[in-house]
């Protein structure tokens, strides 16, 4: 495929990952922040690829992950209730809260429905006036957009049965909750390319100095992520803490400014509760004063509500790049993608679920 291939080739990766073990004299802790990196990491064998000397750690960089169980909760909580229609991604269906997931509530005859957007449920509230339509707003930058969008949009066209259930979370303050942290293992970044496409990387910046790490911005092909790890141990072989684009087919300092300014107009920053990780000052977005009444939480009335984490679970630490789901006693056994104890082992984007996948095949 056209703009594609060529980031897949298989001889242009090995030249790669010759070049990385020429260049490579110590060892490194990176770590790739995005779930999508993990999986091509895992499926395409990249870390069999790269020397001993590379430990490649995965980080918060799932969005259906990181959502916290309470968040889980109170979904399942407004979804139980009558003549409303709830509406998510896939994902997070299956995605367990303290006793049960929205796989469960649908089951059960609520109505729970898949959607692959914002916009696609404010038009479910259109055709359904009669009804309460939430949609679990979830993601990192890259979903904040239309998100941001379809609160406008339902303004602007006085559509007052909709709103939605606010879990947005940003990745540059958890980046500093991990490289800040006593426990702290990471001396180098791979940052998602998809979030800088929106966001810029211009936030780096202060970071990468402050703590002394290279952060490179990266793509997720097998070619991207070789190169961003390569331009990463270069900086690390070489003592020098920078932010370099390694994406820019994509990605430019500023990023998507008409795409910040929505965001903008819509949401303001908040502390946001990760799970497995707790909560991390203004790493999450809510809705303005201005847009409050399409705010599931203050619909419903959801705010008390105490939480239970699964106490074998090891996600929180998995997230953080302190340990890998091998290391987790669970894996493969009381907890599976049919049987999930957390969400890295049902999202498609979890650190689990790739290890579950493709780690048959080590």
């Amino acid at each position: 495929m056209k703009y594609l291939d060529e980031y897949r080739d298989a001889h242009l990766v090995h030249a790669i990952a010759d070049e990385i073990a020429r260049t490579i004299s110590k060892h490194w802790v990176i770590m790739e922040i995005c779930g999508g990196q993990t999986h091509s990491i895992m499926k395409y064998g990249l870390d069999q690829l790269l020397p001993e000397k590379i430990e490649l750690v995965h980080g918060p960089g799932c969005p259906v992950c990181v959502t916290s169980i309470e968040m889980i909760d109170k979904a399942l909580a407004i979804a139980s209730q009558p003549g409303v229609i709830f509406t998510s991604y896939g994902d997070m269906l299956r995605v367990p809260g303290s006793a049960s997931d929205l796989f469960s509530t649908r089951a059960t005859g609520k109505d729970v429905r898949v959607v692959y957007s914002s916009l696609d449920a404010l038009k479910i509230a259109q055709d359904n006036p009669d009804k309460q339509v939430v949609f679990f707003a979830i993601g990192f930058e890259t979903t904040a957009p239309a998100n941001a969008m379809s609160v406008m949009q339902a303004k602007k066209l006085g559509i007052d049965n909709f709103s939605l259930l606010v879990s947005q979370v940003r990745v540059p303050p958890a980046m500093q909750i991990i490289l800040g942290s006593p426990t702290n293992r990471v001396q180098g970044f791979l940052a998602a390319g998809h979030v800088c496409t929106v966001m810029g990387y211009w936030e780096y910046v202060p970071i990468a100095q402050n703590y002394k790490v290279p952060i490179v911005v990266t793509g997720f092909e097998p070619v991207d992520i070789l190169q961003g790890i390569l331009v990463a141990i270069r900086q690390l072989e070489t003592d020098t803490w920078q932010v370099e684009n390694a994406y820019s087919r994509v990605v430019s300092i500023s990023g998507n400014q008409p795409a910040q300014k929505i965001i903008n107009q819509v949401f303001e920053e908040k502390d946001q509760k990760w799970r497995g990780i707790g909560s991390i000052p203004n790493s999450g977005w809510k809705l303005k004063t201005e847009y409050m009444n399409f705010d599931a939480e203050e619909l419903f009335q959801v705010n008390e509500i105490s939480p239970v984490e699964s106490p074998i679970c090891i996600s929180g630490q998995i997230l953080q790049g302190l340990k890998k789901p091998n290391h987790c006693p669970a894996f493969a056994k009381q907890c599976t993608p049919e049987y999930p104890l957390g969400a890295t082992m049902v999202s498609s984007e979890g650190a689990c679920a790739a290890y579950y996948r493709y780690g048959s095949s080590r």
